[in-house]
């Protein structure tokens, strides 16, 4: 087991490339670091660093131990951040994924604002689901079954995905003949491959249209729904598009959707909050605000 003073060494070591720099931000003696490192290494039978004369570079299994460190210690300064600000008040706290952050809400804010001109936001992002007690959050967007002990919840859309593209890559398409959904397997396709919440795949769009056969052309692939987003919008193939997340870019041109593929999962995005904690009358706000305006989009694409 690995011990906290040897991964606060490992840590530094990686960030800064020197056990020396590391030794000088943690206070410690060069030697320690060496040592602790070392330990750790042993631990895991495997060597983390190759050594150089006055710099260190990660072995691939030091990148991948770095890569869970560095995450736990971020996750570790924004609780202790969150923590501190438990006694401050007059903002409210929303945690979402970056695509809704970015074409959902931000489109939306100088109606907000417009609103509720007293209300501090604090748009939060992340790739996973925090515990919103422990973090201090007082809303969040979920998608789901709506099944979500210890949370109130709002339902504000339904899960619907439709291939969505550029208007050129879209007519391209359909000069070159695409004119069934199985023609699609043969364009380029960008595909959602997000490192911890499980997404559906493009495979799993095609069996539902009963197309259980079709091999999905391969393509780009990327962590994060925004960077689809922006691909697509750049011409760079067809994407999924979750429909209350791409229906401001259609609205604006920026994509074309065939809406008469679309797949209704029967899940969907939920707007959340603590079932033991009382909403600030600010946070209420903006709670009641997000579910009006998705009662007033709701399914038109």
């Amino acid at each position: 087991m690995a011990s906290p003073r040897s991964l606060l060494a490992f840590d530094a070591a990686a960030r800064l490339g020197s056990f020396t720099l590391a030794a000088e931000e943690l206070n410690m003696q060069q030697p320690s670091v060496s040592a602790a490192i070392k330990q750790l290494e042993e631990a895991l039978g495997r060597q983390l660093f190759i050594r150089g004369h006055r710099k260190v570079q990660l072995t691939p299994a030091g990148e991948r131990l770095y890569a869970g460190v560095d995450r736990g210690l971020t996750d570790i300064e924004q609780a202790i951040a969150s923590i501190r600000q438990l006694d401050q008040s007059g903002y409210v706290t929303l945690n979402s994924s970056s695509a809704f952050s970015y074409y959902w809400m931000i489109p939306r804010l100088n109606d907000l604002h417009a609103q509720y001109p007293e209300i501090d936001l604090r748009m939060q992002t992340s790739d996973r689901e925090p515990d919103l007690d422990v973090e201090n959050i007082d809303l969040a967007i979920r998608l789901g079954d709506g099944n979500y002990p210890g949370y109130h919840s709002a339902r504000i859309a339904d899960e619907v995905i439709v291939p969505v593209a550029s208007p050129a890559v879209v007519a391209a398409a359909k000069a070159n003949g695409m004119a069934a959904i199985r023609d699609l397997a043969a364009e380029r396709l960008i595909h959602l491959e997000e490192p911890i919440r499980v997404r559906p795949t493009w495979r799993q769009w095609f069996a539902h249209h009963g197309l259980e056969e079709v091999a999905p052309r391969a393509g780009l692939r990327f962590n994060d729904y925004a960077m689809v987003l922006q691909a697509a919008v750049s011409g760079e193939g067809f994407a999924f598009g979750w429909q209350h997340i791409v229906r401001n870019l259609v609205e604006r041109g920026l994509l074309a959707a065939q809406s008469d593929w679309a797949w209704r999962t029967g899940n969907g995005i939920y707007l959340v909050w603590s079932a033991t904690r009382t909403l600030s009358p600010q946070a209420a706000n903006v709670r009641d605000w997000i579910v009006s305006v998705a009662d007033q989009t709701q399914d038109r694409l």
